[in-house]
């Protein structure tokens, strides 16, 4: 999983290359739209939360989240024409995504894949694929190919031309990442602060949600610890009683719009007694990353620091992350 993680600026400075080839294959399928829905499970779902945002933000069309099981346990029918669909999976061999595709192509959408497999079922369902060229992954938690992924999303959006992403921010993503990876003791810090616990709650709103939801997945899979993740404006409606029963809580928040909420509520819940960490480069952080990235582009540092804090928790717990109990590398659903 380490040596998967330091592979991640490499992977995605190799996709910032290809900008050119991904604004003009994509473009003209989004041209027209109605809308996008986006198909995807676990890891790649929380990196299409993230796409889902930036879509919205660029086509200034909405945005869906696909449920299989309306078509592969309902058998309803659908009218996808000038809807592109883009369906995200590491392997390319998840069959209820490729299925999922399948039955939106059928049903007159347009079609996109993300995946590391540029042969694989759900590749050769596509109208078009972006190949995440991570490389083969051998730890169980998927790193690369998730960082790969949202990659993937934003140079989509920034394609569509609705996003002002500057070319200087694509230029320094990679060594950002690089200095997030070289700086291991807050990750360390924040493990030994999480050994103790049995659950936790991971926050963040806007942007970043994903990246939130994604930490949580990574602390489950290598450590078994049980992770929820909220928007900082969903934990406020009723979940914001967890304050006072002592399950930590990892904020995570980059200067933007949504800060303020996420760094007001952090305070909150430290107020009414909850023990609160927060990530990124905002006052009172316990973990940064670049302050100069972009909030557009903050969430693929997020990840990768929450990948961090993943791997070190295993590892303070006695855990082996590279192959956490019952899981396997593609799931079968």
């Amino acid at each position: 999983m380490r040596r998967e993680m330091a592979e991640q600026p490499a992977t995605v400075a190799a996709l910032i290359e290809r900008r050119d080839d991904i604004r003009s294959r994509l473009a003209p399928l989004f041209k027209g739209i109605a809308g996008t829905v986006v198909v995807a499970r676990g890891s790649s779902d929380h990196a299409a939360t993230y796409g889902r945002y930036l879509l919205e933000m660029a086509t200034g069309r909405p945005v869906a989240s696909a449920s299989p099981s309306v078509h592969l346990l309902y058998g309803a029918e659908m009218d996808f024409h000038d809807y592109a669909v883009v369906a995200v999976s590491q392997s390319g061999r998840t069959p209820e995504i490729t299925a999922t595709l399948r039955w939106a192509a059928e049903n007159g959408a347009r079609t996109v894949a993300l995946t590391n497999d540029e042969e694989s079922p759900l590749a050769e369902a596509a109208d078009e694929v972006v190949a995440l060229g991570a490389g083969a992954e051998q730890a169980v938690p998927a790193t690369k190919t998730v960082t790969a992924a949202l990659v993937a999303f934003a140079l989509i959006a920034d394609a569509l031309g609705g996003l002002e992403i500057p070319g200087r921010a694509w230029d320094e993503l990679p060594g950002q990442l690089e200095a997030v990876l070289e700086d291991h003791e807050p990750a360390a810090e924040l493990a030994a602060w999480l050994a103790p616990a049995s659950r936790l709650v991971t926050i963040a709103r806007g942007l970043l949600l994903g990246a939130a939801a994604e930490t949580a997945l990574k602390i489950e899979e290598t450590s078994g610890t049980l992770a929820t993740a909220y928007s900082a404006a969903d934990l406020r409606h009723g979940p914001i009683a967890i304050a006072g029963s002592g399950v930590p809580v990892l904020a995570l928040a980059h200067p933007g719009p949504a800060a303020a909420d996420v760094t007001g509520l952090a305070t909150e819940l430290a107020e009414r007694g909850a023990s609160v960490r927060l990530i990124g480069p905002v006052a009172g952080t316990r973990a940064t990353w670049s302050a100069t990235a972009p909030e557009i582009l903050a969430p693929v540092l997020a990840v990768v620091r929450g990948q961090q804090v993943a791997l070190e928790l295993a590892l303070a717990l006695g855990r082996d992350p590279d192959s956490p109990r019952g899981l396997t590398k593609i799931t079968l659903t």
